[in-house]
């Protein structure tokens, strides 16, 4: 199979005729005449009406944008910015004791959420500097176990998130 490169035409039996705007290691980014922006599988069938010889270069500015995003939130301290479920923006926390006789506490969720995602962050700090630490690799392998049943003791508020990949993810499968 030879690569397209971008702005060959192709014809696509499903979404008509298009120009590959695109590529990736694993799709082609093509602008639809009918449908708009598309991705399709590299393998994908479609008629090539007229190929474009450039070379292509199949890793695109956006995995290596994604990669070097990757990086930079496992070796530094910057914090990504992770955003409460939309649901609960503007509301409020109530803890109620169980006598009657006290008066309830009430905190903004976003105030909570915000400390929340703190806790994670200083979880993340403290595995980043237990890896790179000089701590022999049993003594780092208890304490990552630690911070994972931490992570695990903090999935009750997963529910917060407003994206999945944000939510706390504790021992897995054991």
């Amino acid at each position: 199979m030879k690569l397209l490169g971008i702005s060959s035409r192709i014809d696509h039996p499903e979404f008509g005729k298009g120009v590959i705007t695109n590529v990736t290691s694993k799709h082609y980014w093509v602008t639809f005449i009918e449908r708009g922006l598309e991705t399709i599988d590299l393998d994908s069938e479609f008629e090539v009406i007229e190929a474009a010889e450039d070379d292509v270069d199949t890793v695109s500015f956006y995995e290596v944008e994604r990669s070097l995003k990757s990086i930079l939130k496992k070796w530094s301290d910057v914090s990504e910015v992770v955003n409460i479920a939309d649901k609960w923006k503007g509301g409020t926390l109530i803890m109620q004791p169980g006598d009657p006789n006290l008066k309830a506490n009430e905190v903004p969720i976003d105030t909570f959420f915000h400390k929340i995602t703190m806790v994670r962050d200083r979880l993340r700090v403290m595995e980043q500097k237990i890896n790179s630490s000089n701590l022999d690799e049993q003594e780092k392998i208890d304490l990552q176990q630690y911070i994972t049943r931490s992570y695990g003791s903090l999935t009750t508020f997963n529910v917060l998130f407003k994206l999945k990949d944000h939510n706390f993810v504790g021992q897995k499968g054991t």
